[in-house]
């Protein structure tokens, strides 16, 4: 008589276990998705979005202990946010607002302001506040995008705002220190924002993707997620920045 031969299931363990991920702009999207994965690796999670309605319902699905609905572009707001944090904390991730396009003869000077304020000030903003709250070793990560490294009508500014990052975040990697510092640069990712930018055109920019991607498919926020938990967990990696684009870059035209 002869009997089949068992399989070893290996379990992994948790990589986040009893460790605190908050999540600014947690509550759609790749913050959400992020939620979703560090949640599945043990991790305890506080969630921060502007619209109270979509952050409970986010909350209650990942099972989040803390949640904050305000303006993360209010310096005020923010500033009470982490103040009120328990510490330390280990991780915060930053979605922060989507870009500004607009061609040279329509570049609004306040919203150029305003844009500025949304994504570079406010990574200086999280790090001033960060220093003394996230433990050492612990993670600061921003989301930037590698659109503007196009040249175009209507790039002129988030071509700049998108050189400015990087050098950014590699300078507060430096300056708060041993708190590391990383940055995730997406191309298309198709999201709530994706659909909200694009309106009846999603569809046709989806296709257009899938047809010439090498990777053959859309960047979802699952990808994104992916490697910001990697980036949580792998503590040599600090003041980078991480194309994930399927490639966009390589490809003229996408």
């Amino acid at each position: 008589m002869t009997t089949a031969p068992s399989t070893a299931v290996t379990r992994r363990e948790p990589e986040l276990p009893g460790q605190t991920v908050v999540i600014i702009g947690g509550s759609a999207g790749i913050g959400l998705e992020t939620a979703r994965r560090a949640r599945a690796e043990g991790a305890e999670l506080i969630l921060a979005a502007r619209r109270p309605d979509r952050l409970r319902q986010a909350a209650a699905e990942v099972g989040a202990v803390g949640t904050a609905a305000f303006d993360a572009t209010d310096p005020a707001a923010l500033e009470r946010f982490f103040t009120g944090l328990p510490t330390p904390i280990d991780h915060v991730m930053v979605t922060g607002p989507g870009p500004y396009y607009a061609p040279l003869a329509e570049l609004d000077r306040e919203r150029t302001h305003r844009a500025f304020g949304d994504h570079q000030w406010l990574a200086i903003e999280v790090a001033q506040l960060a220093v003394g709250r996230v433990r050492p070793g612990g993670t600061l990560l921003f989301m930037g995008g590698t659109t503007g490294r196009s040249r175009g009508p209507g790039l002129s500014f988030i071509a700049a705002a998108t050189a400015a990052m990087p050098a950014l975040i590699a300078n507060l990697a430096v300056e708060i220190a041993p708190v590391r510092v990383n940055l995730i640069a997406p191309g298309f990712v198709d999201t709530p924002l994706s659909a909200s930018l694009l309106g009846d055109d999603l569809e046709e920019r989806r296709a257009q993707l899938r047809a010439t991607l090498p990777i053959g498919r859309v960047v979802g926020p699952d990808d994104v997620a992916a490697l910001a938990v990697h980036i949580m967990t792998n503590t040599a990696l600090t003041g980078a920045t991480y194309d994930i684009d399927g490639g966009q870059q390589l490809i003229r035209g996408t």
